[in-house]
């Protein structure tokens, strides 16, 4: 690796002792950190996602010529004058210290990910909440008021209602797809709109676009946890999203065997959630940086067989007879399909349906023999599980209702198999009711 890596501040003013660029208020920022020049030499090129996947931050190993990239299994790094100077003049970020600051393994899934976002910059955490908690908090100070969906991911809602007013802070949740409401809860203090690209269970599409305008408007920052829809999905910073995070436990690792998350944006924003990586400790290790990375390779055609399996999956339970009702972006009878087509490249492969009542729900999963019952999504394998008593379990059957998730309710994870197999085993397990 050269000694000196593209985008080195030094690099700006070769042989000064300080870099010129530290009382500039207004300097730019760059794109990084980075081992190689590959990304750039790839954005130069009308590269599509799938090329992107396989080859953005990948590098071959100049000692060995290993095409993979090496897990670099440390947890410091040799210090030298280099790295002596980067910790004074403060882009220690740029350099290899030690693995809590930055590791090589994490450089390549960073690099990777911001090439699939059409980011600047990104980072990896040990689990899309530390992701999702340290990034919330470098975006506010203190006394901040955030507006987010009161259809949130359980983990989140916890982190919201319970850490984040004992900070100091305070959070207004609102329907998600309210514009007006949403404007309407803007306080002199607000300082972040917090959304969910697609709901959990109900598959409600947000706007992002005009979540954007809102923002701008306001002075607001506008984050996106984009997990249901990936970033093959649905390009969230184009859409106006200053800062878009992933549980990198599903799609993006996309084989249920990794925690991960990741957040993506500008330079300026994630150089200022980094020190928050460093002061919670949640950084993730070498060896998962390896599994996250190969699991990214095959996101393309991973999404690609989720969506066509949500797809025929979805279409089979709207014509069945004991199906009570279906939502998935992609029939047209979900209320938010016309904006799905509008912002989705891709609609993943979560399909949510209705039947009978809870106990029929509780029968229907007890009689499937091809689809497990687990927790998460995103995996090469077809998970379900029923929201009651998993993700919405905290709420009542009235407060359920309200939010609009039906009794009988079943989450689907659609994985990567045949549909024909999935859709006879779900056949055989509807008849049954």
């Amino acid at each position: 690796m050269d000694k000196q890596i593209k985008g080195d501040p030094l690099a700006i003013s070769p042989g000064v002792g300080k870099a010129s660029w530290t009382n500039k208020l207004k300097r730019s920022r760059i794109a990084g950190p980075s081992m190689s020049a590959v990304r750039d030499e790839l954005s130069s090129h009308a590269i599509y996602p799938a090329t992107l996947a396989v080859h953005a931050g990948s590098h071959d190993d100049p000692s060995t010529g290993a095409v993979g990239t090496p897990i670099y299994q440390t947890s410091t790094f040799i210090l030298g004058e280099e790295q002596y100077r980067a910790i004074e003049e403060g882009y220690a970020r740029d350099r290899f210290i030690y693995s809590r600051y930055g590791n090589p393994s994490q450089w390549a899934v960073q690099e990777k990910v911001a090439a699939l976002e059409g980011a600047e910059s990104a980072l990896v955490f040990s689990s899309g909440m530390a992701a999702i908690s340290a990034s919330v908090l470098a975006m506010l100070d203190k006394g901040a008021h955030i507006i987010s969906s009161n259809e949130l991911y359980g983990g989140t809602y916890s982190f919201f209602h319970h850490e984040l007013p004992s900070l100091g802070f305070s959070v207004t949740y609102v329907d998600p797809r309210d514009l007006a409401g949403i404007e309407a809860a803007i306080r002199p203090n607000t300082m972040m709109l917090y959304f969910e690209a697609m709901t959990n269970p109900l598959l409600k599409i947000v706007d992002i676009p005009a979540l954007s305008e809102i923002a701008k408007k306001h002075h607001l920052r506008l984050v996106i946890d984009a997990t249901f829809v990936s970033p093959l999905g649905c390009r969230t910073l184009e859409h106006g999203a200053d800062l878009v995070i992933h549980s990198a436990s599903k799609y993006l690792n996309g084989h249920s065997d990794l925690i991960a998350g990741v957040c993506v944006g500008s330079r300026k924003y994630i150089d200022q959630i980094w020190p928050r990586l460093l002061a919670f400790g949640g950084c993730l290790d070498p060896h998962a940086c390896f599994l996250l990375e190969r699991g990214l390779k095959t996101l393309a055609i991973r999404m690609r067989a989720h969506e066509e399996g949500a797809s025929q999956v979805a279409h089979f339970l709207s014509s069945h007879p004991k199906v009570q009702q279906v939502f998935y972006p992609g029939l047209e009878t979900h209320p938010d399909h016309l904006l799905a087509k509008k912002l989705l490249k891709n609609m993943a492969g979560m399909v949510t349906f209705a039947v009978e009542n809870d106990a029929a729900a509780i029968k229907l999963l007890d009689t499937l023999t091809l689809m497990r019952q687990a927790t998460s999504l995103g995996g090469v394998e077809s998970l379900v599980s029923l929201p009651y008593n998993t993700s919405h379990a905290a709420f009542t059957a009235d407060q359920r209702l309200r939010m609009g998730i039906p009794p009988g309710c079943v989450r689907m994870s659609i994985g990567i198999e045949d549909p024909r197999d999935l859709i006879e085993d779900l056949s055989s397990a509807l008849a049954t009711l």
